[in-house]
């Protein structure tokens, strides 16, 4: 019976290794994610059209467009060091301080300003600017939502199989299937808001939504590897948190 023992626990397969969230840098990338969220909610009310490029086509996106992939890129570094759990953690809280802005904007619109011209213009500013956020908010919650658990879920399930090796092509496997969850859902809801009704300014819209950040977050992958392999070496719980 002892004999037998060694050799079943050698076979035996090893859990992927996380770090505990209980942890300073948990913290900031959680913080830096909250931040990214909302200034991304507010800036995607403006719709944004780059061109034309190549005779008259030009790229229809929207004002978040540069910060988004921000948030995919934590949203790896939280899933790979972190694990589901803590991803899960982080992805619920972005969008709970992103309801809360929203509530803050709505106070802030309904309460009464100066009656001066100078007043009236500020207010028709913030109604116009903030007004239309909340269901951008929505839009960014179901297509966030999806698409962040969606990553993060697929992210550390080839975890799972492959542990730390493979980390680049696990990070560009999990931001494909995220992402164009993601850009499919945001932009079917965001679209009227910022102004886009027709069909193929829609198919702009999600085509160049979903290869712009997927280009960048590939772009980035080695960024993300060593800000991963960073955090994980500064970490003196990795390696002690299963999943």
């Amino acid at each position: 019976m002892s004999s037998s023992t060694p050799g079943a626990a050698l076979q035996a397969p090893q859990a992927p290794s996380y770090a505990s969230r209980g942890s300073s840098h948990y913290d900031l990338i959680l913080t830096l994610m909250c931040v990214v969220i909302i200034i991304s909610n507010i800036g995607a009310t403006k719709g944004v059209v780059l061109g034309p490029i190549f005779g008259d086509f030009s790229i229809v996106t929207d004002g978040g467009f540069f910060l988004f992939p921000l948030a995919y890129i934590l949203g790896d570094v939280i899933s790979e060091v972190y694990g589901f759990k803590a991803a899960r953690r982080a992805i619920f809280m972005g969008f709970a301080m992103a309801a809360f802005a929203v509530l803050a904007f709505a106070v802030i619109i309904a309460l009464p300003g100066f009656d001066d011209d100078y007043g009236l213009e500020k207010q028709a500013a913030l109604e116009a600017a903030l007004g239309p956020v909340w269901q951008i908010v929505v839009a960014s919650l179901l297509g966030f939502l999806a698409g962040q658990l969606l990553n993060s879920l697929v992210l550390t399930r080839m975890k799972a199989k492959f542990k730390e090796r493979a980390l680049a092509g696990r990070l560009m496997a999990s931001t494909g299937a995220g992402e164009f969850a993601d850009t499919l859902i945001f932009c079917a809801i965001a679209a009227p808001v910022i102004g886009i009704s027709d069909p193929g300014q829609f198919v702009n819209y999600v085509i160049f939504g979903f290869v712009y950040k997927t280009a960048v977050e590939f772009l980035f992958v080695p960024v993300t590897s060593a800000v991963i392999k960073a955090i994980k070496k500064r970490e003196p719980t990795y390696g002690q948190v299963a999943a």
